[in-house]
């Protein structure tokens, strides 16, 4: 039967990792969206260069950097190890990696658009009246781009939802582990079992679809 639990491991596992990795990245792309829209330093280019870098480059280098920072051996992974005993590879742990990983240049793209198109004298009026740096990024700032701040939770969702080739890589195939809807879509089709492979196929697009279609109406 198609819609077992078998089937259904894979799109809880998705969603429930999109979900983790939406509230890290929504704080992350937040505090550097606003740090990078004050900040003016030498390299600010290069830094910015470096947020977006994930959203360029192929799936397998991602994964590859991955395995060499947090495998067993690598600079974080070792330390990692030394003292817990587990390996960050091949966990749920290392699928939310990849998936905040993959989705943060949304966020944070979007959101610093946001804060770069709201106007100055309005924040200025808000200073003027006595509000501290505090209380003018959570009360005039965060409130004018709030369209800005749900386009790229829709959007980094949808792009953790998605991911396949850096998570196959660093935290691999394992059923109801790190087995997302994309990775099960790719073992049905090895498998032979296209009707299952076209079960999750419906399942992801069904999904995204909802994101992308409350993304237009909410900016509509």
């Amino acid at each position: 039967m198609i819609f077992s639990a078998h089937f259904w491991d894979p799109v809880i596992l998705s969603i429930k990792t999109a979900g983790t990795a939406i509230i890290i990245v929504s704080i992350l792309g937040i505090i550097c969206a606003r740090f990078m829209h004050k900040a003016t330093f030498k390299g600010k280019l290069l830094v910015e260069t470096f947020f977006l870098l994930p959203t360029v480059l192929p799936p397998t280098v991602i994964g590859f950097l991955l395995i060499i920072i947090f495998g067993n051996q690598g600079i974080i992974g070792e330390f990692i190890y030394f003292f817990t005993n587990q390996s960050v590879m091949f966990t749920w742990g290392a699928v939310v990696i990849v998936a905040v990983i993959i989705a943060f240049p949304f966020m944070y793209q979007s959101v610093k658009t946001g804060l770069d198109n709201i106007d100055p004298e309005i924040e200025m009026a808000a200073r003027n009246a006595g509000a501290n740096e505090l209380q003018v990024f959570l009360y005039i700032s965060l409130p004018l781009c709030i369209k800005s701040i749900i386009s790229g939770i829709i959007l980094s969702f949808s792009r953790a939802l998605g991911e396949f080739g850096a998570t196959f890589m660093f935290a691999g195939n394992l059923p109801g582990v790190s087995q997302t809807i994309p990775i099960a879509i790719f073992t049905a089709l090895e498998a032979g079992n296209t009707e299952l492979a076209w079960a999750w196929v419906i399942a992801i697009i069904t999904l995204s679809f909802s994101m992308l279609l409350f993304i237009r109406r909410f900016s509509g």
